[in-house]
């Protein structure tokens, strides 16, 4: 999700394991208290110089939605094993799609590539990421969801300006009040835009008058294309490659840490798929698993894929799935887990086995909450296994073989 929320932030996540948030326990604001502080938002956006009829029509019947608490205390990114995160999010079934919508959209990404000087491959990558291809936008009614994260959430000062921010793009006719709907901070769109950012980088591509991330995809893409220009993006370069690095490496690493290709060779680095290191370039090392894991000389496009919404796995699975897309393979080098993650078709998979032996009662979605957590351990103590409640490849091979 582009934007300011960083640490705040749960984009395609809020959707994968949307249930882990919903199983926190988060008291309910108190009636009499979110009142006062609606009263006091609406004559905010009012005095900001927002349309009263805009105010009055989205403060209109106005609750407290409680679940945008829940999910602010769970962030994917920042929770989950590298492996676990990547394993969901570039999945085969992400891919195909990815490959389907690049057929659909070739014309837009090509012309959006010409315009911005972004790779289309990684606009087709982050758009996947953000919202699996607009199929997973998010259902909060956003000035629901700003408002209670104004009245009772971290950070109110920055919601309370994002609420702002949305009433105005609403008073200026891009998005209709009744389409307004997104994730639970705030962000929405094909490609996640907070308010503020729509407000300061949306783009009319398709030139109807309107900046609308929601229901136009080319304004959408471009709008996406238009936040990693102005986050540094450079035409022409690579976001990165996987290398293989000497068994007595100790040198530096660090993705801020660049240093000159050839400073690199010097170094032993070598690409891991045996082709050619490039003849020029400044680069950082990544080492999102540590130095067992597979590892990442990186450049500036990939900081600014990182801007988009600061977490380094965030980024790399935005960078891995472009390549895919692209038709290349896998990393060469395996995660250092001998329990592998497993992918959205594996994870529904796993959920219809713990119903069949009586273990979960809810859907089989593959979606993993704390019902799924709560079976996946009693699954792994009949299997003899040490209780995680982790969905991965051991348990399924489990339940499978049983």
């Amino acid at each position: 999700m582009a934007g300011r929320l960083r640490r705040l932030r749960l984009g395609i996540g809020a959707f994968i394991i949307a249930a882990v948030a919903a199983g926190l326990n988060v008291p309910a604001a108190d009636a009499a208290p979110f009142a006062a502080c609606v009263k006091d938002l609406r004559a905010a956006a009012l005095k900001a110089g927002v349309k009263a009829d805009v105010v009055e029509a989205a403060f209109r019947d106005m609750t407290f939605d409680e679940r945008v608490l829940r999910f602010q205390r769970s962030q994917p990114e920042y929770r989950l094993a590298i492996w676990d995160y990547m394993a969901f999010l570039v999945d085969e079934a992400r891919i195909a799609d990815g490959k389907k919508m690049f057929s659909v959209e070739a014309k837009s990404l090509a012309a959006i590539e010409k315009a911005y000087g972004v790779d289309r491959y990684i606009l087709l990558g982050l758009w996947g990421v953000e919202s699996d291809y607009g199929r997973l936008e998010g259902d909060f009614f956003l000035p629901r969801a700003l408002a209670s994260l104004a009245c009772a959430g971290k950070r109110p000062g920055l919601f309370r300006s994002e609420l702002i921010h949305a009433l105005k793009i609403v008073a200026a006719g891009d998005v209709k009040l009744t389409d307004f709907t997104g994730s639970w901070a705030g962000a929405f769109g094909h490609t996640q835009f907070m308010p503020s950012t729509y407000r300061r980088l949306a783009v009319d591509f398709d030139r109807d008058g309107r900046k609308d991330t929601i229901n136009s995809i080319p304004d959408a893409l471009a709008s996406a294309a238009n936040y990693l220009k102005r986050s540094g993006w450079r035409p022409g370069q690579p976001w990165g490659f996987e290398v293989k690095l000497p068994a007595s490496y100790k040198g530096p690493a660090g993705r801020k840490q660049k240093a000159a290709i050839s400073v690199w060779a010097k170094r032993g680095l070598t690409r891991a798929d045996g082709s050619p290191l490039p003849k020029s370039g400044s680069y950082g090392l990544l080492k999102p698993a540590g130095k067992n894991g597979p590892a990442f000389l990186v450049t500036r496009n990939f900081d600014a894929l990182y801007s988009y919404n600061a977490a380094e796995s965030y980024a790399l699975a935005i960078a891995h799935l472009s390549d895919r897309l692209r038709g290349k393979g896998k990393f060469v080098k395996a995660w250092p887990t001998d329990d592998p993650g497993l992918s959205r078709a594996e994870r529904k998979r796993l959920q219809e086995l713990l119903i069949a032996r009586g273990l979960y009662k809810g859907e089989a979605d593959g979606r993993m909450g704390p019902l799924t957590a709560e079976a996946i351990r009693a699954a792994e103590k009949q299997a003899g296994l040490k209780p995680t409640g982790r969905p991965g490849a051991r348990i399924l091979r489990a339940l499978s073989d049983g």
